[in-house]
C-alpha cells in the first residue's frame, strides 16, 4: 500500500511540471520558437531563404552565408540588424545552443513569429564537419 501511494504522489507531480519543449517548439507565454539541427541548417542553406545570425559572445568564426552578429544579450537594442518584418525567417546560433535560445526566447517575446535556433551550435556544426566562414 505504501508503495502505492508514493507511486501515485510521484505520477500527480510528474503530470504539474511543465515541459518547456515540445516537439521542437519552445512554448512561452508571448510566443514561440523552433529548434532545428545543424543537419536541417546545412540542407536549408542550399535554398537559404531566412537571415542567419550569430549571437555567441565573444564573436566568433562564423558558419559560412551569416548575415549578421548580434549579441545574445544585446539583440532587443539591435533591431536595425533584424528584418522590419516579424513573419520573416529567422535562424540564431551560438557556440552551444544556449545563448541562441536565450535570443530566440527574447524575440519570440517581441512578436516575431519565426524564428529558428540551431541545436549544438558551432560546435555541433564543426563536429559534423560543414564549411566555413
Amino acid at each position: 500500500m505504501y508503495f502505492a501511494v508514493l507511486m501515485f504522489i510521484a505520477l500527480l507531480a510528474l503530470g504539474c511540471t511543465s515541459n518547456v519543449q515540445k516537439f521542437g517548439t519552445a512554448e512561452l507565454q508571448k510566443g514561440s520558437y523552433k529548434n532545428m539541427t545543424t543537419d536541417e541548417l546545412n540542407e536549408q542553406l542550399k535554398s537559404k531563404d531566412f537571415v542567419l545570425i550569430d549571437v555567441h559572445i565573444p564573436e566568433q568564426e562564423h558558419i559560412k552565408v551569416t548575415d549578421a552578429f548580434i549579441p545574445y544579450d544585446k539583440i532587443e537594442n539591435q533591431l536595425d540588424k533584424l528584418p522590419s518584418d516579424k513573419n520573416s525567417k529567422i535562424v540564431l546560433y551560438c557556440r552551444t545552443g544556449r545563448m541562441s535560445e536565450i535570443a530566440a526566447d527574447k524575440l519570440a517575446e517581441m512578436g516575431y513569429t519565426n524564428v529558428y535556433n540551431v541545436i549544438g551550435g558551432k560546435v555541433e556544426w564543426d563536429k559534423k564537419g560543414y564549411s566555413q566562414e
